[in-house]
Parts: C-alpha cells; structure tokens; sequence
C-alpha cells in the first residue's frame, strides 16, 4: 500500500514537471500577447486622400477589434482643413493611440501628432513649425492663423500637455529662445527638447523599442497600406496637381478642335477629367451628382454641334463647371483652379486661331466655305456695263439715291454723294452689279 502512495506520488511529480517542460508558458497580458495593433502611415502632404485612407484604415481596426493603433508619421504638412477633419477622427476613437514620429511631423503633421494619446520620436525626428501658410507661399490672414492656433493649442490641452509649445508652434510671436525658437520663429522640437516638454514619452531606436515601450512585444502586428486607388486618389486631390489636371483637359480639348478626326489631345483631355472625377469621389469629396452634371454638360455640349442658337453649349460648360465647383473641398481653392484652366484654354485657342485660322479640325466641317464665284461659272446679277457713259434726265431729287430715266428706261441710281436736284441731267460713270453711279452733267 506505501509502495503503491509512492508510485502514484512520483507519477504525479514526473508528470507536473513534464508538462512544466514541454508545454508553452502561460502568455502574461502585460507582454502584449493576444493583443492586436495596427500601424498606419500617414506621409507625404496632409490633403483629403489621406483623409479618406486614414477613415478607411481605422475603421478596419476597429471592425478587427484592434487594441492598440501607431500611426508612423514623416510628413512636411499640407492643407489645414484635411489635419483638422483626422484630428476629430484621431480624437474620436476609443483605441489607445501612438503617434510614431520617424522622421518629421511638421505643421499639419504636427496637428496630427498632438491629438494622439501617446508620441514617441526616433532620434533624428522633429516636431512642429506649424504656421499657416497659404498656398502661394505667404502667411495666412489673422483669422485663419487664430483660429489654427486655438486649434494646436486645443489638441495638446485633450492629451493633458502644455499647450504653451503647441501654440509657440504656430505663434512666431512666442519667445521661446532654449528651444530654439526666439520671437519671430516658430517652435520646432527635437526629440531631446520634446521629451523635456512633455510632447514625447520616449525616444525610440526603432519599431522593436516601440513595441516595448507600449508593453505590444508580443502583439500582433497588421500594417495598412494604401491601395493604387488611394494613391490616385491623394495624388490628384493635391491643390497644386488639381489645376494643372483642369489646365490639361481644358487645353486638350481646345486643341481637338484644331485636329483632324479625334487624337492625343482629346484623350488627354478626357483622361484628366476622368482622373479628376475618379480621385475626388474615392477621396470623398465628389458625389454621383457631380457626375451627372458633368456627363449632362457633356451631352449639351455635343448636341450644340447639330443644333443652331448656342444656348445648349451655353449650359452645358455651365454644368461642367457646377460639377468641378461642387466636387472641389473648398469654392474658393476649385474657383481659382477652374479660372486657371479657362485662363489656359483661351490662351491656346487665341494662339492656334492666329496660327491655324478655322481651316482645319472641327471647324473645316462647321464653317460653310463654298461661295458662287464668277469664276467657276456662277452668275448672282448682271452688270449692265453696256450703260456706262449713257445720259439721262433725273425724274427725282438724288439723296443721294433717286430714280433717272435714261431714253425709256427708268432706273435706280445714286450720285457720288452730293445732292442732285430733279430735272438735272446726269451721266452714268460706274456700274458695279445692281449698283448704278451718276454723275451731274453741266452744260458748257
């Protein structure tokens, strides 16, 4: 009976410590096991295609039940209105949130950066000189640089960071000079300065430090990335490619009128339209209205070539420019890119009327060019050149023009341009057609 407690004992024993060998540890929560992060890029300019990609991607994450997202950040900035609408996405997620500066987070870059519950920065990254500027180059009038500064200041206020830094990154009036940034410069934080404010947790070698900042070693890692459409879609939604886009269409289709049959510049034309269409509705800024519109514009403007009065053609480039209107982020910035474009187009169909005339393209088969010349056997009216020299007795008063009877024959006339009394005697001196020119005749 002991033997048998022995045995039993000892095979309890063999096998605990089997399974302690052989059977993976149990996975500890705080490594990160089990859990799933996403890791989002966000580069290049700040515009609506990288809106619509970061809407895309996070609510992936949050349909895969993702618990944690670290967007990689290295952008220069871009538009202001694009960083505030990612900001109210980044402020509205329920995810824990990491930025990862890897390289720089400038101006709307970093908007972007201070609305993430956490930052970290690789050693070489930088954060912020965030002032406005608008698109030719100069500074913003005061009500938008307020208003982007209430902004900064109000992200780094959500994340419980000083504000002061975020709003010295907007505001060259700050003074700020141990950080490199006196009066008349804006703030712009190394890793070692943001780490110091409070803008950063850590400064981290690489992706593998990160994870273990974030206590995510052992988390499942899925990178997005943006798809051939997103990239269309960010590279043609960019204020400046935007009314070079219009520019080229407008422009091909001014030339197509100068070239015979339907060739390059038409097609360039239409594919530019089409990649301005196609980017803005996946980008989200276009509906199908627009399209309509545009495709009613077209039609019209066919249907004016087959029917006279120009008031089809009227409306239909009337539709065609609703449509860009509508399909722009903002009136002001598409009104400016439309007015470019027509600027452009009457520019080159001045340039090829002088050069070309109307004797080639669309226009050889518009305009009307026979005409019933003498010369191929066409007869309009008689000249009577056989009254040249005839004489004859004004019946009326010639203002200039009466009626002279020239022996039985009445005839309408018209003197030189003075004033010939009634009963004057005249000779003619020139007939050119219906035309019959009188001469007064004086008596010597």
């Amino acid at each position: 009976m002991y033997l048998s407690k022995k045995i039993f004992t000892f095979s309890i024993l063999l096998l605990t410590l089997l399974l302690t060998v052989f059977l993976p540890p149990e996975k500890n929560a705080e490594d990160g096991s089990n859990k799933l992060v996403y890791m989002i890029p966000i580069e290049n300019e700040v515009e609506r295609g990288l809106e619509a990609f970061l809407v895309r991607s996070t609510n992936e994450a949050i349909e895969a039940g993702a618990n944690h997202i670290i967007f990689e950040i290295d952008t220069p900035g871009g538009r202001v209105d694009s960083a505030g609408q990612i900001g109210k996405l980044l402020q509205g997620l329920e995810i824990p949130t990491t930025a990862y500066i890897v390289n720089e987070a400038l101006s709307a870059g970093s908007y972007i950066a201070l609305n993430s519950d956490t930052i970290y920065m690789k050693p070489n990254a930088t954060m912020g000189a965030s002032g406005v500027i608008t698109s030719d180059g100069n500074a913003a009038d005061k009500k938008a640089q307020s208003a982007w500064i209430a902004a900064m200041e109000s992200a780094a206020e959500s994340k419980g960071r000083d504000p002061q830094y975020a709003v010295a990154m907007a505001d060259a009036d700050v003074d700020l000079p141990e950080y490199g940034a006196p009066k008349g410069e804006f703030l712009t934080l190394t890793p070692k300065h943001a780490l110091e404010v409070g803008y950063a947790e850590a400064i981290v070698q690489n992706e593998v430090e990160l994870l273990h900042e974030l206590d995510l070693e052992q988390a499942k890692i899925v990178r997005t990335e943006t798809s051939l459409a997103e990239e269309i879609a960010r590279f043609v939604t960019s204020p400046i490619v935007i009314p070079i886009l219009l520019s080229i269409a407008s422009i091909g289709l001014i030339v197509e009128l100068y070239t015979p049959g339907f060739g390059i510049a038409g097609s360039m034309g239409i594919i530019a339209l089409i990649l301005f269409f196609y980017g803005h509705i996946i980008a989200g800024i276009a509906g199908m209205e627009a399209v309509i519109l545009l495709i009613v514009g077209i039609i019209l403007i066919i249907l004016e070539f087959f029917v006279a009065g120009g008031i089809l053609g009227f409306f239909g480039v009337a539709s065609i420019i609703i449509a860009l209107l509508m399909s722009g982020y903002t009136l002001s910035h598409m009104m400016m890119s439309v007015a470019i474009a027509l600027v452009a187009a009457i520019v080159v169909a001045v340039i090829l009327y002088k050069w070309i005339g109307t004797e080639r393209g669309i226009f050889k088969k518009l305009i009307l060019r026979d005409r019933t010349m003498t010369e191929q056997g066409y007869v309009s009216q008689v000249t009577r050149t056989e009254l040249l020299g005839k004489e004859g007795i004004t019946l009326t008063p010639l203002r200039p023009s009466g009626t002279v009877l020239f022996e039985d024959e009445r005839l309408d006339v018209v003197s030189e341009g003075n004033f010939i009394e009634k009963d004057k005697r005249v000779e003619i001196i020139h007939v050119e057609g219906v035309k019959i020119v009188v001469r007064e005749k004086n008596d010597l």
